[in-house]
């Protein structure tokens, strides 16, 4: 009910004032989109072991579903780089059935997602871990599209089973193929920029490698018949819904949820920066998993939010989530009108455009920023992150990229700084004037948290004050203690006055004083003994 009425009330803010210039802008925007969509869900759907078919399906259903329930005007949705990185071993290993199924679960985990608000949880991912986890799907992209580039067959569901079945299978190089998608890569990196706001550069390379194949009749595979249809002879019907497989596709449901998730939330931060409007994670988080369940029943593969054609609907000037809906007319119309010329697109060529992705999508600089920085957690994060993401499943990389970031975080801020000194008489508070018994009393400066894995300093530090009679803790410094840390200072407490020795507290925070009082220590040692400053347990003990 709510998710009803906030969208209401946002697309009521999004539409006021709207006119004739804004639609005007909205349809522009919508078609420079659709021309860079084109080729990429072409390539997409190829790439992810479905069909070029499948990938026009999905962009044109997730365009007016998803982009019309989004969480913002800009969020132009489809199939991405990223998801087909997923998708390529789930289809070698559950078929598209099974991916169907799995699509679809993954829509109800986003649904609930949404439901609970875990949109600010990908807020919590460093950004060392995101950027590892980009690369490692850029590398996974362009490991995919070795086949469709070279000709060469591979064999396994995991990337290095696939990389080492090209060194044991007996088979040689499609020249034809390498060189048409070569030039197409060559072609996209020489492209003048300026020259992408009226042709796109993948579009471009696309109609010219297809009209060489066409005039050359080079023997290489191209995409094959696009049906003139919505719904795919190939697609999750009720009647062959195989209940039974549920269980075993939960986990490939979690990682497409989770990707779907992260890389949609991104994708909304960034894009949302560049327009000046705020995405709302909640809708987004909804229209995903509204579009990822409704697709499998057209035959599409699963959409996330794509930062390609998003941010190029910012800068082509849309104005509303119409943009999205004009993007999936113009690639509905583009199915029917253009499907005679699109089977014939060279899957070589198709593969060069998603190589000239796969390398765009790396973000350099920050790689670069990274480790120019040379911080050591930083680098480590992105390694890790990146190796795991290209050796297994994408969503046991981000965990591992995150729990490592924690277990770095946690190591940094848990070291606690110790610092030993005597009562300075110059330094006395005034009033208050030296004594012999000052010379026996140490002042222990403690910062940092006192827990478990860093009380054992302290303790090394107390036992080692020999010859004192007073030691003054002074803990403002401590922003928390846990109970283990603070059983281990109560039975130290308890050894040192049987040693002669007292022992003072001073500075508490509050919530370690109230620690310190809810776990006996407080009692053990004596209420009185505790103390706002340091400069007032000194002039306690001078009375």
């Amino acid at each position: 009910m709510n998710f009803f009425k906030n969208f209401t009330a946002m697309f009521v803010r999004e539409f006021k004032g709207y006119n004739a210039r804004k639609l005007q802008k909205d349809v522009l925007a919508g078609v420079t989109v659709a021309a860079v969509a084109l080729p990429l869900a072409l390539a997409f759907g190829v790439s992810s072991g479905a069909s070029a078919a499948a990938g026009l399906v999905t962009a044109i259903v997730a365009g007016v579903v998803i982009g019309s329930l989004s969480g913002a005007s800009f969020q132009i949705s489809g199939p991405t780089g990223a998801m087909t990185a997923i998708l390529v071993s789930l289809v070698a290993r559950y078929g598209m059935q099974g991916v169907f199924i799995a699509c679809a679960l993954s829509g109800v985990l986003l649904i609930l997602a949404g439901i609970l608000k875990l949109g600010d949880l990908v807020s919590f991912i460093p950004l060392p871990v995101i950027t590892g986890f980009t690369s490692g799907i850029a590398v996974i992209i362009a490991l995919g599209q070795v086949n469709n580039l070279t000709g060469l067959v591979s064999e396994g569901t995991e990337t290095l089973e696939r990389i080492a079945s090209y060194f044991t299978l007996a088979q040689s190089v499609n020249f034809y193929a390498l060189g048409l998608g070569l030039a197409v890569i060559v072609f996209m990196a020489l492209y003048p920029k300026k020259w992408s706001a009226v042709v796109p550069g993948s579009l471009a390379a696309i109609v010219l490698a297809t009209a060489a194949n066409a005039a050359f009749a080079f023997p290489v595979e191209n995409v094959g018949e696009i049906p003139k249809t919505l719904l795919l002879s190939e697609r999750l019907t009720f009647a062959n819904l195989d209940l039974g497989r549920v269980s075993e596709l939960v986990m490939p449901a979690v990682s497409i949820a989770a990707l779907g998730m992260i890389e949609s939330l991104l994708c909304g931060a960034s894009a949302g920066r560049m327009k000046g409007e705020r995405l709302n994670a909640t809708a987004e988080l909804t229209a995903q998993g509204i579009g990822n369940l409704l697709l499998p029943f057209f035959g599409g593969v699963p959409a996330t939010a794509a930062i390609a054609r998003t941010s190029v609907a910012v800068k082509a000037g849309g104005q509303t989530r119409l943009t999205s809906v004009v993007h999936s007319a113009v690639l509905l119309l583009s199915m029917f009108a253009l499907s005679g010329v699109m089977k014939k697109i060279p899957l070589c060529a198709l593969a060069g455009v998603l190589m000239v992705t796969a390398w765009r999508m790396n973000e350099l600089h920050v790689v670069k920023d990274i480790f120019k920085k040379r911080i050591a957690s930083a680098m480590a994060q992105f390694c890790i992150t990146m190796a795991c993401t290209v050796v297994f499943d994408l969503t046991v990389a981000i965990v591992i990229g995150v729990l490592f970031s924690v277990l770095t975080f946690v190591v940094k801020v848990s070291q606690v700084d110790i610092s030993v000194s005597g009562i300075v008489p110059e330094k006395l508070p005034e009033g208050c004037a030296s004594t012999p018994d000052h010379d026996d009393t140490a002042v222990v400066y403690v910062s940092g948290p006192l827990y478990f894995g860093s009380v054992r300093r302290l303790e090394d530090c107390l036992t080692g004050l020999n010859g004192k009679r007073r030691v003054i803790l002074s803990m403002r410094g401590v922003p928390l203690a846990d109970l283990s840390a603070v059983q281990a200072v109560t039975e130290l407490c308890k050894a040192m006055r049987e040693s002669g020795i007292e022992v003072y507290f001073t500075s508490l925070q509050p919530n370690v004083e109230q620690m310190l009082e809810k776990c006996g220590l407080k009692h053990a040692v004596g209420a009185e003994r505790f103390y706002w400053s340091t400069d007032q347990a000194i002039r306690s003990m001078a009375e």
